[in-house]
């Protein structure tokens, strides 16, 4: 009896159609028998055509095998090849030999149930290729003796493959997630449940993954000022947007901060829906909007403002005086500039003064004594400042002034950014859907726009639904905005 091809992974959703053989040979001792012989056997073949089954036939006294030729081709056999039990024997891998035997034992057993239910490999007996069968079988008993067993085999050696695929590059993807610097994650956005953690939560959040089991424990680390727009974000991703957001951790292990980039992606199931979400969380401490520069001549002021600065999570970069800043300027990247300056150095407010002309994204922050010059503070303002603290200032005070400095870097990017999105976004418009976005910026109906094009309502329509989807947008505010930052301008001719 070829190792019964039925219990495949989706179930063998066929498992009804040894039912149906078995339903078969019950309706011979009716009334109407040959009717209903012939309509089951109808069904029966076209459910075995649908989905590439062979029924097959044994008799456990005789040990007599009925095959056909698809079941015969699993086999390595050619079509008029002479089959019974010792040939069916004779090609299951040896490996799975014992448990085919096993559950054929079972099956056979009147205290039992009689299903068989089994997945094993063949090799072929002529061509010697190795195959994967699913068998779904049932046997029946007459006065406690198996007399008559029927089921159905698949061939699911493609289906078998297609699962060592996925388990390697599973495997692969296990790998790389355990030996990246980055912080792979998994959520169930029902449950709220952290479903996968990677091993680089250690180092970043300080904690072992099970101290972090879900999306909540997960939002008390993050800074209270960034909380609320880390949990935006997860909103946003539930609805099928891919969020990229820098936010601030407080690790748990030591209070120590640390910054951020984690990008936030949904996953959608089978059917369409999104009920996980990822990230990919990178430590930015230190990068882009998290760089100062200290420019300080006492060298013992500066070692405190390092000792200061480093605890809060930034990366800290000393200069000895504004000249030696100034030199290199152009190449530092985006950070914010503490200048320690005395009233008397004006070559101090000069530095910050070249730093704003230069459009560089490098705000400064000037501490100081003004000694009694009240215009001090003023003048710094004036020359390019975005804050002055007056000495002696308070630690929270100037901590509170680099955030809102870097604050301001970070929105200045980030506009930066939506610009540059949104006019690539409208570049990849086709001239009729510019023209169309045009009209729609106007205030035009697509009944006013379609005659002012030559075009109909309904064309208008349909161009109107790609532009909305090529934007990314779902309403036409979210539309006119993107537009606005795109430098689109209304038309002039409604």
């Amino acid at each position: 009896m070829p190792a019964p091809a039925g219990a495949v992974g989706d179930g063998l959703r066929i498992a009804s159609a040894p039912a149906a053989l078995l339903l078969v040979e019950a309706e011979h001792g009716s009334n109407g028998a040959e009717h209903a012989l012939q309509r089951s056997e109808a069904r029966l073949q076209a459910a075995v055509e649908l989905v590439g089954l062979s029924p097959y036939g044994w008799d456990p006294a005789t040990g007599a095998l009925e095959w056909d030729a698809r079941l015969k081709a699993m086999w390595g056999l050619p079509a008029d090849a002479h089959v019974d039990q010792a040939v069916w024997l004779s090609a299951i891998h040896p490996e799975d030999r014992p448990r085919v035997e096993a559950a054929v034992t079972r099956c056979c057993d009147p205290a039992g149930d009689g299903v068989y239910k089994i997945d094993y490999r063949v090799i072929g007996i002529e061509d010697g290729v190795e195959r994967w069968v699913s068998t779904h079988g049932r046997t029946r008993f007459e006065d406690g003796r198996p007399t008559r067993f029927v089921g159905v085999a698949l061939d699911i050696t493609e289906r078998k493959r297609d699962e060592a695929v996925s388990r390697a590059c599973e495997e692969r993807f296990r790998q790389f997630a355990e030996h990246s610097a980055n912080v792979l994650w998994l959520a169930n956005l029902k449950s709220r449940r952290l479903t996968y953690l990677s091993r680089a939560v250690r180092h970043v959040w300080g904690v072992p993954p099970e101290r972090l089991t879900s999306i909540e424990n997960w939002l008390d680390t993050i800074h209270p000022d960034d909380r609320d727009s880390v949990e935006r974000a997860v909103e946003r991703v539930g609805s099928g947007d891919v969020v990229v957001l820098e936010y601030r951790i407080l690790r748990p292990s030591d209070g120590i901060v640390r910054r951020i980039r984690d990008t936030f992606f949904p996953i959608r199931g089978e059917e369409g829906g999104i009920r996980h979400v990822g990230g990919i969380a990178a430590d930015v401490t230190g990068r882009t909007g998290a760089r100062i520069y200290v420019v300080d001549r006492d060298a013992e002021s500066r070692q405190a403002l390092l000792a200061l600065l480093h605890p809060a999570g930034y990366e800290v970069q000393l200069f000895e005086s504004p000249a030696a800043l100034a030199e290199v300027a152009e190449s530092l990247q985006p950070g914010c500039v503490i200048l320690n300056l005395e009233a008397a150095e004006p070559d101090g407010l000069t530095v910050a003064k070249a730093l704003k002309v230069g459009r560089l994204a490098l705000p400064v922050l000037v501490v100081g004594r003004s000694h009694g010059d009240v215009g001090f503070g003023v003048r710094a303002m004036k020359a390019g400042a975005v804050d002055y603290l007056e000495k002696p200032w308070q630690p929270s005070a100037l901590l509170t002034a680099v955030s809102a400095a870097l604050a301001e870097l970070r929105t200045d990017n980030e506009r930066s950014q939506a610009r540059d999105d949104a006019k690539q976004r409208i570049g990849a418009l086709s001239a009729r859907e510019r023209e169309v976005l045009e009209g729609l910026l106007a205030g035009g109906t697509n009944k006013s726009i379609g005659r002012a094009l030559g075009l109909s309502p309904r064309t208008v329509e349909i161009h109107r639904a790609h532009v909305m989807e090529t934007l990314g947008v779902r309403t036409l505010p979210e539309a006119v905005l993107m537009a606005a930052k795109a430098g689109v301008q209304p038309t002039d001719a409604l």
